[in-house]
């Protein structure tokens, strides 16, 4: 179990200090293959069962470049408003690991394919906050490390570790940004937000599905402290493979607090990894980072460099969809939202669903409905993503459109996702095998009125004296009997009618 540092409070750090940040965040491609032989990228596969002599780093194996994975890259730099190289090369950035068989990781050093760039992240009040891009280059991931025994899962106390190398060159592009300033207080929720947004312009790109939660996007956040009026920066710490966007923004807000007890201590922060513990917020200490000196850079002997032609660049370039943000203000008054309400299904990861459910078919109230509440309830206790749903859009419109054409109110529709989600069929198969139909048969719901008025003589003559809101009990006896699925509107009409009474 980790316990947590000492801390000041935020407020009072933020008194002395200024946070400077720099958030550095690893994408996976989506590629078929590794970045650099032909080996699948299959997730879930047995261990150890996508690998080749190249990206195990056997004698006499030579790298191939993956050409979707260049063409990925000049894509994210073109999103971020990056120059793109005319002519870059891979390094090889020397560490010895044992999840990294090279000994060496291809990367991309002083020549990275895209630099200088930027990116504009909305908050939720509407505010918008520009973060410099350094960079993105190009290189593979690593392998896997399950750590046996021991308390924490990592490799301090362990007794042994199982490496499996079907990760070991998965394409990846790193974003790094420049020192984030001038964020003060709202640091924490800068940095999520940068996060959030990258995530969706990589999504909107199609490059990556970029879940974070299995490691397709991951953030290292750097943070340094520096006293108020004061222009060099302090020494940093580096939280490593930040996998969600609430704890990006707790890894920032502890480290703030964490730097500023040991500097009111009279103390010094000492340059290294951090860990990020999920259960407590809070971070500990890893190695001491090295410097770029420490990998022993050079330029990749095997590989030959990258000149992306300008025409093709161009060509990319004008292939690049609607920026997200753009997207989210244009569809905000399309819908008529207010800014709040776009901020809870921006949350929700409700935009692609909602906009593909009004391309099948439902209106726009209709599917934020569905989507913003059943659906998100559902997911909410799956602890799941709304696309992870085994439901579509197109399934979700046509539960609205039934809805709409009277054969379902929203009772039964809960009841028909409920049955989609089940995996018992389309929505209409489900409403047929669990009969959910609603009742308008005259006959059969002039049956259930007479019934619900017999029953329930004592307001059935309130209703007749001339309480005519009285008849609302009735309503509900009626809908009690056809578990739900009677036309209340229609039986309302049909209790007044036969009590004599009229709106």
């Amino acid at each position: 179990m980790t316990t947590v540092t000492e801390l000041v409070s935020y407020e009072d750090a933020l008194t002395s200090y200024d946070p400077v940040m720099g958030l550095e965040v690893h994408v996976e491609l989506g590629t078929r293959t590794k970045m650099f032989c032909g080996c699948a990228t299959t997730l879930g596969a047995e261990p150890n069962s996508q690998t080749c002599p190249t990206c195990l780093g056997l004698p006499g194996a030579l790298p191939v470049v993956n050409a979707v994975g260049v063409e990925s890259a000049v894509r994210i730099g073109l999103a971020l408003n990056c120059e793109i190289a005319e002519w870059c090369r891979f390094a090889r950035k020397n560490y010895f690991y044992p999840d990294m068989p090279k000994n060496f990781q291809t990367s991309q050093y002083d020549e990275p394919i895209a630099f200088d760039g930027y990116l504009d992240v909305q908050l939720a009040d509407g505010e918008v906050f520009r973060v410099g891009v350094e960079r993105a280059h190009m290189e593979e991931d690593t392998g896997k490390s399950t750590h046996i025994g021991g308390a924490t899962g990592r490799i301090h106390g362990a007794s042994h570790s199982l490496l499996d190398y079907n990760r070991a060159g998965i394409p990846l592009i790193e974003i790094v940004t420049r020192p984030i300033t001038g964020a003060g207080e709202r640091a924490p929720e800068i940095a999520r937000a940068y996060v959030a947004e990258l995530r969706e312009v990589i999504r909107g790109l199609g490059v990556s599905e970029a879940r974070m939660e299995m490691g397709q996007l991951r953030c290292d956040v750097n943070l340094s402290l520096r006293p108020h009026g004061r222009e060099t920066f302090g020494t940093r710490s580096e939280t490593k493979n930040v996998n969600s966007l609430r704890s990006v923004e707790r890894a920032v807000r502890f480290e703030i607090q964490r730097h500023a007890a040991v500097l009111n201590a009279g103390g010094s922060i000492v340059q290294e990894t951090r860990h990020f513990h999920e259960e407590n917020g809070s971070t500990t200490a890893g190695r001491v980072k090295e410097e770029a000196e420490d990998y022993r850079y050079f330029p990749e002997p095997d590989l030959v460099p990258i000149a992306p032609a300008r025409e093709w660049v161009d060509e990319l370039r004008a292939t690049l969809p609607e920026l997200p943000r753009l997207r989210r203000n244009r569809l905000r008054e399309e819908w008529g939202l207010t800014a709040h309400e776009m901020q809870s299904v921006l949350n929700a990861g409700a935009i692609a669903p909602i906009v593909a459910t009004i391309e099948a078919g439902a209106d726009t109230a209709a599917a934020r409905k569905w989507w913003m509440g059943e659906l998100a309830r559902r997911a909410n206790e799956q602890g799941v993503e709304l696309s992870a749903l085994p439901i579509t859009p197109a399934q979700v419109a046509r539960v609205a459109a039934l809805v709409t054409e009277g054969a379902l109110n929203d009772k039964l529709a809960r009841q028909a996702i409920e049955g989609v989600l089940a995996g018992e069929g389309e929505p209409d198969e489900v409403v047929e095998k669990r009969g959910l139909r609603i009742v308008s048969d005259t006959g059969a719901l002039g049956q259930a009125v007479d019934e619900a008025i017999a029953a329930n003589q004592a307001i059935a003559e309130k209703v007749r004296a001339g309480k005519v809101a009285a008849a609302g009990a009735l309503v509900g006896a009626v809908m009690k009997a056809t578990r739900g699925q009677a036309d209340a509107a229609m039986a309302r009409q049909m209790i007044l009618e036969r009590l004599g009474v009229t709106e």
